[in-house]
């Protein structure tokens, strides 16, 4: 059922989600600057500073602590400032953290450097997704929705280049230039309809949602808007509202289970640790090239998930991700297993551990890399959705920490089998879940979808099987 006016031409939908997308490349590339840089300075090479394993570890993860202050902050002035202004003003922490590491000369401003990336990774993850979500047009939710971790994976990517071929001062210095590009381009962007409708700003709303549907007559859609606001602003949207209505309680637990099972099946953690991985694995290929051909494979994936993911829908992606993941993981966890545990001789599989990594990137990128963040846009209405992405923002940090720590710690101790193992169980579990509580919401509007969580049927005559199933 679509209850919007065909879009008269999405571009500037487009154009507003690549810009906004910017902050979320940098926060990739603060992310992933781990996997190049995290050997040269455990061995000191082309490095002036010289850490231990455990600094090193601590270093990886401290994006994940500052994130929770950072979603904490966003939480409480992506309402008053909006959308755009709250967005534009992560341009600053993003530049003046790369100037902190290109500079550092101890470990400490390297961890002061990574954990305000951090905050500004929490603000960004908390306000891009929701502006998305809310600028697009139900025909072309899913694809732009999506982009989140397209860039986010294009972030990796790009400082996986960059540093595996620059010193650690030059890659910093490189890569202060994104947020500057961010600043510059999104400054021109339309504020979002739904906040601006929520400051009753009702002209304004009508000329932002005039530019993003590019057509002339926006009255409906701009009173469906209303009537959904004002509608959830009679239970004032606050933070327990997200466990005490069971419409937010219900789409919790989906993004809770999503993003858990996400990380638990070890993908943040993986690609903190990506050149280490495959520098274990041993294969004839060059560590620093398997790790960037590992990101172009999630980059390139993602994509073409990011295009097929509004005709498939969210589910059958999601189902095909994790079975795929845990036979994937099972294979890379058996072969450590006998490599380092048995007397068996590998080296005619020594080939092994890089295919099925490349197997696993694949098959989780189709679904499982980019779906649960669209979702994050999708679920929650507007008079709670900044508590509630804040709040999925602190649960991802716990959970990538965690399984981050995990990969570290059952690698030394026990060897590097155990963790993907343990991938492996925590894929079939997240398989499980989503087949019994992931709802489908391919094709319906924000507000078609808060109905769908509340229980409402829709009237069967005038939509399709498919988008009229009760959760």
């Amino acid at each position: 059922m679509e209850t919007t006016k065909s879009i008269g031409s999405p571009v500037l939908q487009y154009l507003a989600a690549a810009s906004g997308n910017l902050a979320i490349v940098s926060d990739g590339m603060h992310y992933g600057w781990p996997s190049p840089t995290l050997g040269q300075i455990l061995n000191n090479s082309n490095s002036t500073l010289c850490i231990t394993n455990e600094e090193g570890a601590l270093m990886a993860v401290m994006p994940l602590l500052g994130a929770v202050l950072g979603a904490l902050t966003a939480a409480n002035i992506v309402d008053y400032f909006g959308r755009k202004r709250t967005i534009i003003a992560t341009a600053l922490p993003f530049f003046l953290t790369w100037i902190m590491i290109a500079f550092a000369k101890t470990a400490r401003v390297l961890y002061i450097a990574r954990f305000f990336a951090g905050i500004a990774d929490g603000v960004t993850f908390t306000v891009v997704p929701m502006y998305i979500g809310e600028i697009s047009d139900a025909k072309v939710r899913g694809l732009l929705g999506s982009s989140c971790s397209v860039t986010w994976i294009a972030g990796f990517l790009l400082i996986n280049i960059i540093g595996s071929y620059l010193s650690i001062s030059t890659t910093a210095l490189v890569s202060s230039i994104v947020p500057v590009i961010a600043l510059l381009t999104f400054i021109w962007m339309p504020e979002s309809p739904y906040y601006l409708i929520m400051r009753n700003r009702m002209q304004e709303a009508k000329e932002s949602l005039r530019k993003f549907r590019k057509v002339h007559d926006v009255d409906d859609e701009i009173e469906r808007i209303e009537n959904s606001i004002q509608t959830e602003s009679k239970s004032k949207g606050n933070f327990l509202d997200l466990f005490l209505v069971k419409s937010n309680r219900k789409a919790l637990i989906i993004v809770a289970g999503l993003r858990g099972f996400q990380q638990f099946s070890g993908t943040t953690a993986i690609t903190f640790y990506a050149q280490t991985i495959f520098k274990e694995a041993g294969d004839d290929i060059s560590h620093h090239h398997a790790s960037m051909i590992y990101f172009s494979i999630q980059l390139l994936i993602t994509i073409i998930s990011s295009f097929i993911v509004d005709r498939t829908g969210r589910k059958p992606l999601l189902m095909i991700s994790m079975t795929g993941s845990a036979f994937a993981l099972f294979i890379e966890g058996t072969y450590f297993y006998i490599e380092r545990q048995t007397n068996i001789d590998t080296s005619s599989f020594s080939f092994l551990p890089v295919v099925a990594l490349m197997g696993f990137v694949i098959i989780f990128s189709i679904g499982m890399q980019s779906i649960p963040i669209l979702m994050l846009g999708e679920l929650f209405p507007t008079s709670v959705k900044a508590y509630a992405l804040c709040f999925a923002d602190v649960y991802y940090s716990l959970v990538a920490t965690i399984a981050s720590v995990f990969l570290q710690w059952s690698k030394d101790t026990y060897g590097m089998h155990v963790p993907f193992y343990g991938f492996t169980i925590f894929s079939l579990i997240g398989l499980i879940f989503i087949i019994f509580c992931v709802p489908e919401t391919k094709g319906k509007s924000l507000e078609e979808i808060q109905q769908y969580l509340r229980g409402q049927r829709h009237d069967h005559s005038k939509c399709n099987k498919e988008e009229c199933v009760k959760v």
